[in-house]
């Protein structure tokens, strides 16, 4: 980061830095007692980037991928899909958060997570927000690095107009992987899903695992438990926890559909798979002065479940 004003915590509790990148939009390192690494930027409440504390990146970033002023989201990382991910409101089917500008929230409400390096960030709606989503919302986000590394992300939405509102949600996770034909993801057995690749039909899932060999673009409604991601070539297991989420998109272009993706590398859909905790199926409704919490916790493990 270009410019680095820093401010510590602790140094058992870890570091966090606070800078500004070539646009001059604030960014944030987190850094935990062991050395695993998380970037953040104020443009969208974007995590850009989340290292191991041997410096392995665990996010996938697009190759092309395009570093402009908002509202350009950047392709790769957490974008924060709201007030909308799908087609369900007259808006960009990802919402408009992940466009604006967030403000550090300097004097946040207490979180179990207040322990861990944090950074607590706010969006407010602007004039075009308002014009386009008639809505008045609170969205504080806290992003948080574990000492175990896992990477900890809680989002609260407060209704503080007079009249209710539905929204759909998602934190769109693109994970950096081996080689997509060396993954799987398991958790999702039994499970319904909405095929975005058909128009939306209902299926049930009847595999054990998800593998991957062509283009899959998937909404698993109601998915209960943790999403595990097998990376068999690494010989490591991502794991999804959620809360509030009871959807998990699962999304990767495959070949012919990357290569119409601007920010796409031609060979980047081998490297990555979009596995996201998301609220899609059953928007989410909230009364003026209720609020929202959903919540995503990624942690790495070395498996044994690799052959």
């Amino acid at each position: 980061m270009a410019g680095s004003a820093a401010a510590s915590d602790q140094s058992l509790r870890g570091s966090v830095e606070v800078g500004r990148d070539g646009n001059g939009v604030e960014m944030i390192l987190l850094r935990n007692p062991k050395g695993a690494t998380v970037e953040v930027s104020c443009h969208g409440g974007q995590v850009l980037s989340w290292k191991t504390e041997r410096g392995e990146e665990l996010l996938f970033m697009g190759s092309k991928a395009v570093y402009k002023p908002p509202p350009h989201a950047v392709r790769g990382g957490i974008p924060i899909c709201f007030p909308q991910f799908g087609t369900r409101e007259t808006l960009e089917k990802r919402g408009f958060a992940m466009g604006r500008l967030w403000t550090i929230d300097r004097d946040p409400p207490p979180l179990p997570e207040s322990g861990m390096t944090h950074v607590d960030l706010l969006l407010n709606p602007c004039a075009v927000d308002l014009k386009i989503w008639p809505h008045n919302f609170k969205f504080h986000l806290r992003v948080a690095l574990a000492d175990d590394g896992s990477l900890i992300l809680v989002s609260r939405v407060r209704n503080v107009c007079s009249k209710p509102f539905t929204f759909t949600f998602a934190y769109h996770t693109d994970l950096a992987v081996s080689d997509i034909g060396e993954v799987r993801v398991e958790g999702l057995e039994t499970c319904d899903y909405l095929n975005n690749l058909k128009e939306g039909m209902r299926s049930t899932e009847q595999g054990i695992s998800l593998s991957f060999d062509s283009e899959v673009d998937r909404v698993y409604v109601e998915a209960e438990g943790v999403i595990e991601v097998l990376d068999h070539k690494k010989r490591r297991t991502l794991k999804i926890k959620r809360e509030g989420l009871p959807d998990v998109v699962v999304w990767n272009p495959w070949d012919k559909k990357s290569k119409a993706i601007a920010d796409f590398g031609k060979n980047d859909y081998k490297r990555m798979v979009s596995v996201s905790g998301a609220a899609i199926e059953k928007p989410i409704k909230l009364k003026p002065g209720e609020q929202w919490m959903g919540g995503l916790k990624l942690t790495l493990s070395l498996s044994t479940k690799h052959e």
